[in-house]
């Protein structure tokens, strides 16, 4: 089957990455959007658009679209409906090539559980498990609660011992359920010292299918990957060819069309794997095995949807140095890597160093709580891997970024630790090696980019200026007067004063001693300025009272405080406040209740994720000012434990 039009059924960075391909091949690609999404940079993209009345789920009004629009064929990206067997029968139905692997085997993989089946009958190691909950001593503790179908994270739950069993069954069931429309869940076996290995697989409907290597995505919080890399450091030949081999069986079984993935468990310590499941799409990682293969995976997609075959052989697939990929959130990981929500005020990816950028945002763009809140995708490729990581760190360093909470420094962070740099990645890698979750430049850097912010705004004062805009900064007919300029960087602030001289330079004065500096340049979008005889080049965004300032280090972001400061409302001591809006799903105490250090009072349902809040100290709670079920917004005061009386 041939098509000249392509509609695709997805949105954000995935949806301008197929539309990329899809063009490039010569064909004409159609977007869908709701309402939220009028302005985003896929609509624009796209040839042609078509708004849906409800949702990316609403499957009967994309394929209305796609008969409207003419379109041969169909692109689900990843998340939505791609992994949905009945949507892609019906587009198959309508006469239209699904972009994906036949129904059936959507089906058959989107139920964990049968997969695990298939697995065991092609030959593929498996973990020990159980469908029955009553079986978790014969499983053994520590064991993973997993959702029947899905993935991503949701309704999955790690149980140390038996007391906590019961309540991440009911916790996995509820999230399985309000992600996927299924409460099924299994146990399985939890390797604490372990890899995340990926096959990336290929086949068509000629009987041909092959492997493109392996992924490693052992760099997880909340089991959702944020770092990915090809090939894997741990990886040697001769588990790359066994792997790969009982990924190709598991394909064949299947009779697998299209791009797909085979994930593995790799115990870091035996080299033993053992199979998790069947990605039946592409996956957010693929630009990885895209740039040490060379093999533009959209394409092949495409390509395989419309009959063709794939042209070659496993033999002739060769890998090239490294590719490391790192997921850019709007997320804030020193609050738990909790979901951010604003409007990115400040987007500007490094030009240098060379990096491939996946994004559906640009400056201006409005995170909010109704999708994914992933920003990017930015992926660096190397001949070596410590290389690849280097040049993906700075190009994050020297992007400017600001107005959301994002995960960017402490990507950077991890880019950098020298455990990353030497390979051992193992899924515990966050919470053992701990890298820092927010950027701390040090008092010095702090305090030169406030002076930094206070050049480049008295530049801004003199381009507004209504009355005498030729005269200097701040000047008098007598001894030029210091000009003030209080900034704050979270609790600490910052007073900056500054003397504008008669030659066009500027004077600083802190600690009791006096720094001068100069403006060697200035525009709307920056400053590039000599203070001590350091000179630096920074950009600045204004963001209502927020400045947002990049130097060398990355952003800081700074608020201009007021002339006058008018009285803030008062925070509860004890006080349980939501980190971002959400819905309360289940409330454990009432007034009156004594709660110990630890234990859970509330639980909040944000981006499809459960949030418990517990109690950190022993207490009594004195008010609740929410019920289940209802919705709040982020700031929003829950309730309020104050701390026992000592007896």
């Amino acid at each position: 089957m041939s098509f000249d039009t392509l509609l695709v059924a997805n949105r954000g960075e995935i949806a301008r990455r197929v539309i990329r391909s899809a063009q490039g091949m010569g064909i004409r690609c159609v977007a869908v959007y709701v309402e939220s999404d009028a302005d985003a940079p896929f609509v624009r993209d796209a040839d042609e658009a078509v708004r849906l009345p409800t949702s990316y789920l609403d499957a009967p009004a994309i394929l209305e679209a796609a008969r409207a629009t003419g379109a041969g064929a169909v692109h689900p990206g990843y998340g939505f409906l791609s992994e949905n067997a009945e949507f892609a029968a019906q587009v198959g139905s309508a006469g239209m090539a699904w972009v994906g692997p036949s129904p059936e085997a959507i089906e058959q993989m989107g139920d964990k559980i049968a997969a695990k089946a298939l697995a065991e009958k092609a030959q593929v190691p498996t973990l020990p498990g159980s469908e029955d909950p009553g079986a978790a001593d014969q499983v053994g503790y520590p064991l993973l609660v997993k959702a029947a179908a899905g993935g991503g994270g949701k309704g999955m739950r790690v149980v140390e011992s038996p007391e906590a069993l019961d309540e991440a069954l009911a916790a996995a069931r509820r999230e399985a359920l309000g992600g996927f429309g299924d409460d099924r869940v299994f146990l399985e076996r939890y390797v604490s010292r372990a890899r995340h290995i990926e096959i990336q697989i290929l086949g068509d409907a000629h009987g041909e299918v092959v492997h493109l290597g392996e992924r490693e995505c052992s760099i997880q919080r909340r089991h959702q990957k944020i770092i990915e890399e090809s090939p894997s450091p741990r990886v040697d030949a001769s588990l790359r060819e066994a792997m790969g081999e009982a990924a190709l069986r598991l394909a064949r079984e299947l009779g697998y069309q299209s791009a797909g993935t085979v994930e593995f468990l790799l115990d870091d310590e035996s080299g033993e794997f053992f199979f998790l499941e069947v990605n039946t799409r592409l996956q957010v990682e693929h630009p990885v095995t895209e740039l040490v293969t060379g093999i533009d995976l959209v394409r092949e997609q495409l390509r395989i949807a419309a009959g063709e075959p794939l042209g070659y052989e496993q033999k002739e697939i060769h890998f090239d140095g490294a590719a490391v990929e790192a997921r850019l959130y709007a997320e804030d990981p020193a609050n738990g890597f909790l979901p951010a929500i604003g409007t990115l005020a400040a987007f500007a990816p490094a030009e240098t160093p060379e990096v491939r950028w996946d994004s559906g945002v640009v400056a201006g763009s409005v995170i909010g709580t109704d999708f994914d809140p992933m920003l990017a995708k930015v992926i660096a490729h190397a001949p070596t891997r410590r290389e690849a990581a280097g040049r993906l760190a700075l190009a994050l360093a020297r992007t400017h970024l600001g107005g959301v909470v994002t995960n960017r420094d402490f990507l950077v962070a991890t880019l950098r630790r020298a455990e990353f740099l030497a390979g051992d990645t193992t899924t515990d890698f966050i919470d053992r090696v701990k890298p820092a979750r927010s950027l701390d430049p040090g008092e010095e850097e702090r305090v030169r980019l406030a002076q930094l912010a206070a050049l480049w705004v008295q530049g801004i004062n003199r381009r507004d200026a209504q009355v005498l805009a030729n005269t200097p900064s701040g000047w008098r007919n007598a001894r030029l007067p210091e000009q003030k300029l209080v900034l704050d960087h979270g609790d600490e602030s910052i007073t900056v004063l500054y003397r504008s001289l008669r030659d066009g330079s500027f004077q600083f004065t802190e600690g009791g001693g006096r720094t001068g500096a100069r403006v060697h340049a200035w525009n709307e979008e920056g400053i590039d300025a000599e203070i001590g005889g350091r000179r630096v080049r920074a950009r600045v965004t204004r963001s209502g009272d927020q400045l947002i300032v990049h130097g060398p280090q990355g952003d800081l972001c700074f608020v201009e405080q007021p002339r006058f400061v008018l009285p803030g409302s008062e925070e509860a001591a004890g006080g349980f406040v939501a980190q971002m809006p959400g819905k309360v799903i289940e409330l454990r105490v009432a007034v009156g209740d004594r709660v110990s250090s630890g234990d859970t009072v509330l639980v909040l349902e944000a981006m499809k994720m459960e949030h418990p809040m517990r109690a950190l100290e022993d207490g009594v709670v004195t008010e609740v000012r929410v019920d289940e079920g209802e919705q709040v917004e982020a700031g929003t005061l829950l309730l309020v434990v104050e701390p026992a009386e000592q007896e």
